[in-house]
This record gives C-alpha cells, structure tokens and sequence, in this order.
C-alpha cells in the first residue's frame, strides 16, 4: 500500500480506507493462490526431487498467480468499476510490485512447510526408532521362549544319556544361538554372511531335534553375501516352517534358501501339521521391518509351495 502511495503520489490518509480495503483483497487474494499453488508443488515436483526444477516452478507459478489476478482486478477496475486510466501505472509496474509483493508470501509459506516437514520428520524417525526397539523385543522374546528353550532342553537331557559328544555339540549350538541373539541389540542390520553362519548353529539344533525329518539347502553366490539384512531374519522364516508344517521322515519338509543378486529366496513345501505352535513374532513383524527401508516382501502360495523372498536392505 505504501508503494501504491509513493507511485501515485498522495496523501497517506486520503482514502486511506478504500485504500486498506483494495489491498487486503489483492493480499488475500494472492495467499490462497500461494497456498494452494505450495501444495501443488510439493506434489508434483517437490524439493527432494529437484531443488532446481522446483525454484524454477515457484518462479513461474509467482509469475501466473500475478498475471492472472492483475488481469482480473483491471477488468474490475476499468471495465466494471469504469475508473479512468489515466494517472493510474502501467502494466509493467503493476506487475514489478505484484510480484514484489508476492515472493515474500510464498517465501514464508515456504518456511512454514519446511519446519512443518522437519517436525513430521522428526516424528517419524522417532517412531521408527519405536518400532526397531519393539521388533528386538519382540526378536528376543520369540526366540527365548518358554517352548524354544523347552523343547531344546529336552533334546539336550535326551542326548546326554544316548550321546554325549552329540550333547556336547547340541549346548555348543544352542549358546551360539543365544549368543548371536543377544549381540544384536545394537545392529539394525546384518550381512548375509553373518546371518548364514548363525543359522548354521539354529539348523543344526533343528537337526537334533528333527533328525531325518526334514531337508535344508542353501544355494548361493558369493558376491551376495556382502548384502545387508534384518537380523534373524532367515531364521524366523525357517522357524516358520517348522511350526506350521508338519516333518516326518516319510513325509520330508524341504525347506530351500537361495541367495541372489537381487534378494533371498526362502521356499518350502506345504505340509499343514494341523495344530501350530503359538508365539514367535511371525511374517508380518518381517514385513514391517521392511517397510522401514521402503522395501518390499514378496510372499507367494501357491497350495504346495510357500515362498518368501526378502530384499537386500
């Protein structure tokens, strides 16, 4: 308003209300325009995309809003309110001081957004954070179960009286598991590598347990055991087969790991035991892992195979 004062050279006070009125309108005016133009942007093309693109696109959407509401204020001015033309400034002045005035509000509504978006990001992070400590509950607790440990001590008090050297590896295998367990409080990932040498004390355990019930294969290629997962992830989708499978030796359960170059495959045949063994934190905890680092977990059924595969964090 007070640009508009100096350019056509009157009195502060004169019309000062229509003044304030005519420029409230054209303020308003062009926030709402700001505003939904923002959230346009942040849609179509936002920061994180192209920092230059969307400078480019907040220049250009400026530039539009100021056409398009100088245009319709003339048209209101001289051909409804029919206001003479002369005294008045130019087109291209109108413009300079509508665009002048302009940047400064999508500026702001500029920074609005981007503390807006730093507390929602904080937010998130931090639920996040919540979810990675609850899955290591979770993680703990399934594995240090009531049944786990029952059903191992069980195998074990067998072994001591039928074959103590085999007891002796059965305890070796277990504390190994329980080791590796309790060592990921503070890895939110591991290599492949890693999580492949501790279930070869897990499978081992399952061996002793289930004896000649059941088959394991690991198919894999060097060069992906660098790759990263979640911990016990391998061993929570093979535990799965156990409790909701039935294993006999004259109805073999094969359970099969490839590991490759895109993500691991974990497949097994389908064999219902009928009655499955309750607790453990199950596929969907997996799932939700996943999702913390935007990636996916492919499940597959089809009647004879069950099919899992995981991708490389």
């Amino acid at each position: 308003m007070l640009f508009s004062i100096i350019l056509m050279k009157e009195d502060l006070w004169t019309n000062l209300p229509k003044q304030l009125s005519a420029h409230y309108v054209v303020i308003l005016a062009m926030c709402i325009a700001d505003y939904y133009l923002l959230l346009f942007l942040n849609k179509r093309v936002p920061y994180s995309r192209n920092a230059f693109f969307r400078i480019v696109a907040d220049v250009v959407g400026i530039a539009m809003i100021c056409l398009i509401l100088l245009w319709i204020f003339n048209f209101l001015i001289y051909d409804v309110l029919l206001v003479p033309r002369e005294g008045l400034p130019s087109f291209l002045v109108k413009f300079a001081f509508a665009m002048s005035t302009n940047v400064p509000i999508l500026l702001v509504f500029e920074l609005i957004h981007y503390f807006q978006s730093e507390q929602k990001a904080i937010a998130e992070s931090e639920k996040e954070k919540r979810k990675v400590l609850l899955f290591q509950h979770e993680t703990l607790r399934s594995q240090i179960n009531p049944h786990f440990l029952f059903n191992s001590l069980n195998v074990l008090s067998s072994l001591i009286y039928i074959n103590q050297e085999n007891a002796n590896k059965f305890t070796k295998a277990l504390s190994k598991t329980y080791r590796y367990v309790l060592s990921l409080s503070q890895q939110p990932i591991v290599s492949v590598a890693d999580e492949l040498d501790a279930l070869d004390s897990y499978i081992f355990l399952m061996r002793m347990r289930f004896e000649n019930s059941f088959t394991f294969t690991v198919n894999k290629i060097s060069a992906a055991e660098r790759n990263e997962i979640i911990p016990l992830t391998l061993q929570l989708l093979i535990e799965n087969a156990f409790k909701h499978n039935s294993a006999t030796e004259a109805s073999l359960l094969n359970i099969v790991v490839d590991i490759g170059n895109e993500h691991i495959t974990i497949s097994n045949n389908v064999q219902p035991s009928g009655i499955s063994e309750k607790g453990g934190i199950g596929l969907k905890y997996i799932t939700m892992q996943y999702k913390i680092y935007n990636k996916e977990v492919l499940v597959e059924h089809t009647g004879q195979m069950f099919i899992v595969k995981i991708p490389y964090i």
